[in-house]
C-alpha cells in the first residue's frame, strides 16, 4: 500500500473544496535539512501537512503559498538555513535549499495532473513530473530518468530549466520464512525505508507477538507472493531453508521484476536449489539473480549480523545494480 504523502493530501483539500498549494525543494546546497522532492503541502485556510526544511523555513513558505493561492502563479524561493536553525533540527551545520511553490489550478498544477499523479502512486507506478521552472510546461511522464528512478533522486534538469520530480512506489521486502533472522531483518528495513511482509503459513512462528510491526500474511508463500504483487521496487528474501516453501516463493519472485532475491543456505544448499530450479524449466540467466548463500560476504555471525548484510546486498542491488 502507497503512502499517504503531500500530493494525496493536496488532492483531498481540493476536492472538499478548498485551495491547495504544493511547496517542493528542488535545489539543496551544503547540508540542508531535506533532500530534492520533499514536500509541504498547504491549505487555503492555512493548514499544513509535510516539511521541506525540517522546521526551518516553514513559515515563511506558508506565506508565500498563501500568496500563490491567490494569483495562481508559481514562486521560485531561496533560503539559507542558519548554523543554528540547522543545529536546532539535528544537523551540524546550515546550508541553502530553494524551493518551488506551485498552486494546483489553471495557471499552476493542472487539478487532472495532480489526479494522474496520486492514480499512480496508489497503482505502485512510477511517474515524474516535469515543470518547467518559469511555470510554462508541466508533463507527468512514464518513461526516461532512468537513472532518477534508480536512485530516488529529483532534481533540476541539465539545462537549468525544468524541475524533475521522481515519483516512484515505497520500497517493499517480502520474507518468506518467520525466522530470527526475520525478526532483526524487519526493523532495519524499515529503518531503511522498506514496507516489510512477513509470510509464513506456519501461524506459530508468524504471529503477532514475534512480528508486531510488519504486515503478517500467513499463507503458501507463492499464493502470498501472487496476492501481494512482486514488483520493481520489491525484494524477496527467503530464510526458510524448506524447498516445500522457499521453492514455490522461487517460482514466483524469478518470473518477477524484483529487484533483489535472495535465499539462505550454504553453498551446497544452494546448488541443490539450483538444481530443482533447472529441472523445473528456469535457465541459468534466470538462476543468477538468486543470491545464494544470501547476504554479503563480511563475516557475519548470528541472526542479527546476518540480517545487516542481507539489508546491505539489497541496497546494493537497488543503487548499484
Amino acid at each position: 500500500m502507497n503512502r499517504e504523502g503531500a500530493p494525496e493530501q493536496a488532492l483531498a483539500w481540493v476536492e472538499t473544496g478548498q485551495g491547495a498549494a504544493l511547496a517542493t525543494v528542488i535545489e539543496t546546497w551544503g547540508s540542508a535539512p531535506l533532500r530534492a522532492g520533499s514536500q509541504l503541502v498547504v491549505a487555503a485556510d492555512g493548514q499544513m501537512q509535510g516539511s521541506v526544511s525540517g522546521g526551518c523555513v516553514e513559515g515563511a513558505v506558508v506565506v508565500e503559498a498563501m500568496e500563490a493561492l491567490e494569483d495562481g502563479k508559481l514562486r521560485l524561493l531561496e533560503y539559507g538555513v542558519s548554523d543554528g536553525d540547522a543545529f536546532a533540527v539535528g544537523l551540524a551545520c546550515g546550508g541553502t535549499i530553494r524551493i518551488m511553490v506551485e498552486p494546483i489550478g489553471p495557471r499552476g498544477m493542472p487539478l487532472e495532473t495532480l489526479r494522474d499523479l496520486v492514480a499512480a502512486r496508489a497503482a505502485r507506478k512510477a511517474v515524474a513530473y516535469e515543470v518547467a521552472l518559469d511555470g510554462s510546461a508541466r508533463a507527468l511522464v512514464r518513461g526516461g530518468h532512468a537513472e532518477r528512478f534508480r536512485m530516488d533522486r529529483s532534481g533540476i534538469s541539465e539545462d537549468g530549466a525544468q524541475f524533475v520530480a521522481v515519483h516512484n512506489p515505497p520500497l517493499r521486502l517480502a520474507i518468506v520464512g518467520a525466522v530470527h533472522i526475520a525478526q532483526a531483518l524487519v526493523g532495519m528495513a524499515r529503518t531503511a525505508g522498506f514496507d516489510p511482509i512477513v509470510i509464513d503459513p506456519r501461524e506459530a512462528f508468524g504471529s503477532t507477538a514475534r512480528f508486531p510491526d510488519a504486515q503478517l500474511i500467513n499463507d503458501w508463500p507463492d499464493d502470498a507472493l501472487s496476492e501481494v504483487g512482486v514488483d520493481a521496487r520489491t525484494a524477496v528474501v527467503l530464510l526458510t531453508h524448506d524447498p516445500k516453501l522457499d521453492d514455490p516463493a522461487l517460482h514466483i519472485a524469478l518470473r518477477s521484476d524484483a529487484f533483489y532475491i535472495g535465499a539462505l543456505g550454504s553453498t551446497r544448499t544452494h546448488a541443490k536449489r539450483l538444481e530443482r530450479l533447472q529441472e523445473a524449466g528456469f535457465d541459468a540467466e534466470q538462476l543468477a539473480r538468486i543470491n545464494g548463500p544470501i547476504g554479503l560476504n563480511i563475516g557475519a555471525s548470528g541472526p542479527a549480523e546476518i540480517a545487516v548484510s542481507v539489508l546491505a546486498q539489497m541496497i546494493q542491488s537497488l543503487r548499484q545494480p
